[in-house]
């Protein structure tokens, strides 16, 4: 087709060719790679090693500099690539927030070496944060990425092994010895703020609400919740979710629906199986419901239903909450119930303090989801009964 433009091809391997030497050639980030006589088995083999070695780097823009010519700049670039491969680029992927942790690094030392990296380099980064206002914890969690990150780039072979070995020897700051402010706790909501603000929430979202209250489950966890996560076959319900805060370690989280709370989530288990419980397009449909009803202009004048509405909005609503829109929800129900701002999170705190206070420290620990390393089988099967004897009662 006339004026057509082809496609920009960004997978395309480097060519194989010939050299003006006789050579065959393969050019990588702007470097020949000379590979024997043009069109010998042997080239043919070293070109195949070669882009090989490439390939396992990630089509890194680094491949081929020596390693004392890689600079911090050049390594962020790969482990940015890397990071976002890995844990994806979802609104709470990791992959965020070790961009903000290396953001540092980029303003002050982009241009050196990579293998020149130090301790006083690693404190100074550390200090800029301070500096900024960071609170400590997170100037830690922050640190701890950039000594990840020279980890990945030593068992990659971009720098010597002895730069993370060293830097992961630096401890992080303690509390009261350092300069960097501390992060306010997350406190529990009191539960006469909850009911004042639950009647200015959706109905969808104010389920939500009540089902965090009794399951104690994390945000992120209501707002996935599927038909298919639930099993209904005993008396106390059971929901699995395979995509949570802790499933890269390998750990399991599950948590039990008691009588109350299988009240409420009966009216939404008519869908797909793997269609969310709790969604904003139901929500919508439910006020568009309630203004229909509310309405006072005879339905022979005035618009037709439906006929007031955009064809193609530029914000549909969805199908499934974030945490994030959760958030916002409540912290707008709030402030229209004239209550503290309080975010879900603290829904969870509440539950813990509720549970510890009747049934204990332990069951307070297996209904929350909360894991060690050493917990036994035996543990384990106490623990699950402990926790639907929890749900039983108060759930």
């Amino acid at each position: 087709m006339k004026g057509a433009v082809m496609p920009k091809l960004t997978q395309a391997l480097p060519q194989y060719r010939k050299h003006s030497s006789g050579q065959a050639r393969v050019t990588i980030n702007g470097r020949d790679y000379l590979l024997g006589p043009y069109g010998t088995k042997a080239s043919r083999t070293m070109y195949d090693r070669v882009i090989a070695e490439y390939l396992a780097s990630g089509r890194s823009s680094s491949f081929g500099v020596r390693d004392s010519s890689i600079t911090l700049a050049m390594l962020m670039v790969d482990y940015a690539r890397f990071a976002k491969a890995y844990y994806g680029t979802g609104k709470n992927s990791e992959w965020h927030r070790i961009k903000y942790a290396i953001r540092p690094i980029k303003s002050y030392y982009a241009s050196l070496p990579a293998c020149e990296f130090g301790p006083s380099h690693f404190k100074v980064v550390r200090e800029s944060m301070i500096n900024d206002g960071w609170a400590r914890t997170n100037i830690n969690a922050n640190m701890k990425r950039i000594v990840r990150m020279m980890k990945w780039a030593a068992a990659e072979g971009k720098l010597p092994a002895s730069v993370f070995e060293t830097l992961r020897l630096i401890p992080g700051l303690k509390k009261g010895r350092t300069e960097a402010r501390e992060s306010e706790p997350v406190q529990p909501v009191d539960p006469i703020v909850v009911q004042k603000t639950l009647p200015h929430l959706p109905d969808v979202v104010a389920d939500m609400v009540r089902i965090q209250e009794l399951a104690g489950c994390r945000p992120g966890e209501v707002c996935k919740l599927t038909p298919s996560m639930i099993d209904r076959s005993g008396e106390v319900w059971l929901a699995s979710i395979e995509d949570h805060k802790t499933a890269h370690h390998g750990h399991r989280r599950s948590f039990p629906l008691g009588p109350k709370a299988q009240a409420i989530l009966l009216p939404y288990l008519d869908r797909g199986p793997n269609e969310c419980l709790f969604r904003p397009v139901d929500t919508d449909k439910r006020r568009r419901a309630a203004a229909s009803r509310a309405r006072t202009t005879p339905k022979s004048c005035g618009n037709r239903k439906g006929t007031n509405r955009k064809r193609n909005p530029k914000r549909k609503p969805g199908v499934a909450y974030t945490t994030s829109t959760y958030g916002k929800a409540i912290g707008r129900a709030a402030k229209k119930a004239k209550v503290d701002h309080w975010s879900p999170n603290q829904l969870r705190h509440s539950r813990a303090t509720v549970i510890r206070k009747e049934f204990g420290l332990e069951a307070a620990q297996v209904v929350l989801g909360h894991k060690s390393a050493d917990i036994t089988q035996t543990y384990a099967e106490r623990d699950a009964a402990l926790a639907f004897e929890v749900a039983r009662k108060i759930g």
